[in-house]
């Protein structure tokens, strides 16, 4: 792996119904990395993906959105927070779906492309749904789906929007545990989260945007602090590093 930045993006602002929604955001990821994105509702974290990737207009630089989309496709993975499964194919159908960017021109799957589905099915847990009808799944089986398809893609960066949202606690472990795997191998993720809890004991860097702004970037126990939980999320919260990890755990609102 290169030491090239997986993503590079620099002044980047978005306006959507004439309203200012990102205003002059700009940072860097390396490889390694699990950047956990977090602030409040409305804070821009959606917004800020998809101008990363290209998917909305923007002001500024995004090295992502410049790229041409077949290339784009092979640099990076995206899921998105709506989860729709529009055709009712099979688990390993959809999985295998994320290969497309990489099959010949006859679009036929190579060992390659099987073994890798293969693999993101063990990872996610999803070995005995290979078979099952996709669209059948419950909502968190549908989320794991998704996610494994992206991951199959096998892009430097993936980037998911809220993808442990509707999950059980042993599989929003299981899925941060997963991206901890991407970034050993040198490949790294962005994830927006609202759980603070596992943003502290799972990612790598924080990036906190308020009011379309980064109002933070770096390690957890260097972003979470008593002055920025109060003024971005208005609550109080206990954080220490234990025997066990950091522990995050918010506690009152503020009035």
């Amino acid at each position: 792996m290169s030491n090239e930045p997986l993503l590079s993006v620099s002044g980047l602002s978005v306006t959507l119904r004439g309203r200012p929604v990102l205003s002059d955001v700009s940072f860097d990821v390396g490889p390694h990395e699990v950047i956990g994105l977090i602030g409040a509702n409305g804070a821009g974290k959606t917004t800020l993906m998809r101008a990363c990737l290209g998917l909305i207009d923007h002001r500024g630089h995004s090295s992502l959105a410049d790229l041409p989309p077949q290339q784009r496709s092979k640099m990076a993975a995206w899921m998105p927070q709506a989860r729709e499964i529009a055709w009712p194919v099979t688990v390993e159908t959809l999985v295998m779906l994320g290969r497309i960017p990489h099959l010949d021109a006859r679009q036929r799957p190579s060992q390659a492309d099987c073994d890798a589905v293969d693999q993101v099915l063990k990872a996610m847990g999803l070995e005995e749904f290979r078979q099952r009808t996709a669209t059948r799944l419950s909502g968190g089986e549908q989320a794991r789906a998704l996610l494994a398809r992206a991951m199959a893609q096998d892009t430097p960066l993936l980037m998911a929007d809220e993808p442990i949202a509707g999950l059980d606690p042993a599989h929003q472990i299981s899925t941060m545990q997963s991206f901890a795997r991407l970034a050993q191998a040198g490949r790294s993720v962005i994830v927006s989260l609202h759980d603070l809890g596992l943003a502290a004991r799972h990612c790598t860097r924080l990036i906190v945007l308020d009011k379309g702004r980064i109002t933070a970037d770096g390690a957890p126990g260097d972003v979470l602090t008593p002055d920025l939980i109060r003024d971005t999320f208005g609550i109080t919260a206990w954080y220490e590093n234990t025997d066990q990890g950091p522990v995050f755990q918010p506690l009152e609102v503020l009035e």
